[in-house]
């Protein structure tokens, strides 16, 4: 869950009510948000960097809310004050309207062209008018844009936001994509211009934006957006252009979200303009700007959408488990911003949707907004009406039945990472990735979690490396899921509970492993035999030392491999003496 942190003081002032501690975190929990930490900046610095380094910092009590993830609009003070205040029936929600330039003149303009294709296809583009930042205000600003960057803007992968002066810029503005030895620009905060090639080299030691490198540092385009007399405004998703940069006196915002996804643009669009309009000159009102796409089309920005919902009453009554009237329900869903008015027929309730509430996907948002608004503190306990005995998956239950029976024949159980890198399950085992059926992770933060394990043994292999020094025999063993790649799943993959041992000493211990073997089936109440019981069988396998490897049957069907190690794959973990294996699929015995 997101954390947004606001002064008390400037809070309860924007509210125009104070609160004790324990009124606000019990109005918090009301609203359905949490109230995780009372502090300081100077609390906060001593507790991570000391008391040297937190010399002169602000004493200013801070608040450190909780929001849900997918409530973009209470991200900043504005909205979380807006929203409390409406909660509270002190405040109606207002209504958001985009508006003509009001000179009668032309609206800015945007213009993609077809290079951005390959990088960052999209583009939204709004203005705010006639502005009055305050200090607070402005640095609330800054921070909505960078609290929406890390939550739905995907760390700028999805959309990257861009705020400018637009006093200091004139439009039509390009959007395009050049090569990045052809762009050239002061960089916001920077005294001289660089190239597009020198600022990649310049912020890979920078510890805010080297972070946001590797979206577009490989690709042979580089996004840019230049203003009508060439001036450039940003280099989305990296950093904004000096020329335009707005400050505490800036009158008139220019808006631009490049992305990758347009409904996230559209989004993260609304949620500035909503949020902030309220400090325009006509409160609430946004000035809309024409963005005109490579094959012609041309759409206005912002579009501010408003949409209805019907539902009943009774569904309401029914889920949450209240037994109101629709007027009280209607009464109860616009103190959450949701206007809503029973619509003549039946119980129907009629719901508006304003644009700073994306999270309304279904009726069961609503419904949980009515939840809020009523209080869960309020609901009756009840006994459910329908009557049912919990019981534990067949698989889970094998599974915990087999971990006890492993551990009481002398072995350790060990709980590996799910993920791994493709080494690990390819070139460690001697296989090619090609044909492992591995599911790779698309944005792998680093190498040692690059795909998801096809087998449990990389993982029992480097537990083992990690504990050599140990005393010898070393006996351990896992049983998890592995992921498959499986076509015939509407998701493309699927899980597969295998159990997996391995034996570490002086010797092989071929003849351990094989008894951990007929101890499974004994377990199993699986009889040697070819037929109706289990068999093994030499078999090659390029992890296994040639002729020491042997293939399971039960009931006819291959369920695993055991043997020794082939030297090639030991030495690959750090492991410097013979090991014995076993890998088996658990899940034909269920």
């Amino acid at each position: 869950m997101p954390t947004v942190s606001v002064k008390r003081d400037l809070l309860f002032e924007a509210l125009g009510q104070k609160y004790t501690d324990e009124e606000f975190d019990e109005l918090c929990f009301e609203f359905g948000l949490e109230l995780d930490e009372i502090t300081s900046e100077k609390e906060i610095l001593i507790r991570e960097q000391g008391d040297e380094k937190a010399e002169g910092a602000s004493d200013v009590v801070l608040y450190k809310i909780d929001v849900p993830a997918n409530r973009y609009d209470l991200l900043c003070l504005e909205g979380l004050v807006r929203g409390l205040q409406v909660f509270k029936e002190k405040l109606e929600a207002p209504r958001y309207k985009r508006v003509s330039p009001a000179d009668g003149g032309e609206p800015q303009r945007l213009v993609i062209t077809e290079e951005t294709a390959s990088v960052r296809p999209h583009a939204v583009a709004a203005v705010l008018r006639n502005i009055t930042f305050t200090q607070e205000r402005y640095e609330s600003f800054i921070e909505l844009q960078e609290k929406l960057h890390q939550n739905i803007c995907r760390k700028r992968t999805l959309v990257a936001i861009g705020t400018h002066d637009l006093d200091t810029i004139s439009g039509p503005f390009t959007y395009t994509a050049k090569p990045p030895g052809e762009i050239r620009f002061k960089p916001l905060n920077q005294s001289k211009e660089y190239t597009a090639t020198e600022l990649m080299s310049l912020y890979k030691t920078d510890s805010h934006l080297r972070h946001y490198l590797h979206i577009i540092e490989n690709e042979p385009l580089y996004p840019i957006i230049y203003d009508s007399n060439g001036i450039v405004l940003s280099m989305p998703p990296i950093i904004n252009g000096d020329h335009s940069k707005i400050s505490l006196n800036t009158k008139n915002i220019f808006i631009e979200c490049t992305a990758t996804d347009l409904t996230k643009a559209k989004t993260t669009l609304d949620m500035v303009v909503t949020m902030f309009s309220e400090y325009c000159e006509e409160p609430f009102t946004v000035e809309g700007a024409e963005v005109v796409y490579p094959d012609g089309r041309l759409c206005v920005y912002p579009e501010l959408a408003y949409r209805t919902e019907t539902l009943s009453g009774d569904f309401i009554n029914k889920r949450v488990g209240i037994n109101e009237s629709a007027e009280s329900i209607a009464q109860l869903l616009t103190r959450m911003c949701l206007r809503s008015e029973v619509s003549g027929e039946g119980d129907l309730i009629q719901v508006e949707i304003p644009p700073t509430r994306a999270d309304v996907i279904h009726a069961c948002d609503i419904m949980e907004d009515a939840a809020i608004a009523y209080g869960f503190n309020n609901i009756v306990r009840s006994t459910p009406r329908t009557y049912t005995i919990a019981n534990q998956l067949p698989l889970n239950k094998l599974t915990e039945l087999l971990r006890q029976d492993l551990a009481a024949a002398g072995f350790t159980e060990a709980l590996t990472f799910a993920l791994c890198s493709e080494e690990d399950i390819a070139d460690k085992l001697r296989k090619n990735i090609a044909e492992t059926r591995a599911v790779h992770i698309s944005n792998p933060k680093t190498t040692e979690f690059q795909v998801a394990r096809t087998c449990l043994l990389p993982g029992l292999l480097k537990t083992l490396a990690a504990n050599r020094k140990m005393p010898l025999p070393l006996k351990l063993f896992e049983i998890s899921d592995v992921v498959l790649k499986d076509e015939t799943k509407d998701i493309g993959a699927r899980n597969n509970r295998r159990l997996c041992a391995v034996y570490y000493n002086k010797s092989p211990g071929f003849e351990v492993i094989h008894g951990l073997l007929d101890r499974v089936m004994q377990l199993l109440d699986v009889k040697p035999g070819r037929n109706q019981g289990y068999h093994i069988q030499a078999a090659e396998d390029s992890t296994f030392f040639p002729g020491r490897c042997a293939e399971i049957f039960s009931c006819g069907k291959s369920i695993g491999h055991l043997g020794v190690l082939h030297p090639d794959v030991i030495s690959r973990f750090e492991l410097t003496m013979p090991c014995s294996a076993i890998d088996i699929d658990i899940e034909p015995f269920l």
